[in-house]
């Protein structure tokens, strides 16, 4: 039995719509990235783009567990003196930009390289219940509904 590798031609991508109210943020995270990898599918190639493109609405709306919202700080280097920034996940969801929270969440879950920033740019995230593609005809995974754990 040969060792099956997918070829860009066998690649079929769906269009995957998720509502994150109400959803914790990590298992969120992590249900995205392995949907956005393709290993959900059986045809899972390591070195080929085989994820789906998915849509995440209402990610100003997620949650965190514990004290993660003031207690959990994320620094990084403006690369000038004294230039050390930190902002806490609550003070990026009330941002003009909640939706990078679940993005870099998305992110992180995922492994780094080139290949990781092409599956990234199938990733869309929205604060809102509004999105533009509906013309793709995207279908609706309920996170919320597949563990009673992922809702809070």
């Amino acid at each position: 039995m040969k060792t099956y590798s997918a070829k860009p031609a066998d690649i079929e991508k769906k269009w995957v719509v998720v509502d994150a109210e109400g959803v914790v943020l990590g298992r969120l995270a992590a249900l995205i990235a392995t949907r956005l990898r393709g290993k959900h599918k059986p045809t899972y190639t390591p070195h080929m783009d085989c994820g789906d493109n998915v849509i995440i609405i209402n990610a100003d709306k997620v949650r965190l567990t514990g004290r993660k919202m003031e207690n959990q700080v994320f620094h990084w280097h403006t690369g000038y003196p004294g230039g050390i920034k930190t902002r806490t996940p609550r003070q990026t969801l009330e941002s003009a930009q909640p939706e990078r929270l679940v993005f870099r969440a998305v992110k992180r879950m995922m492994p780094g390289g080139p290949l990781t920033r092409r599956q990234l740019t199938n990733l869309r995230v929205y604060a809102g219940t509004d999105h533009p593609h509906e013309a793709q005809a995207p279908e609706t995974l309920d996170v919320a509904g597949m563990n009673a754990k992922n809702k809070r």
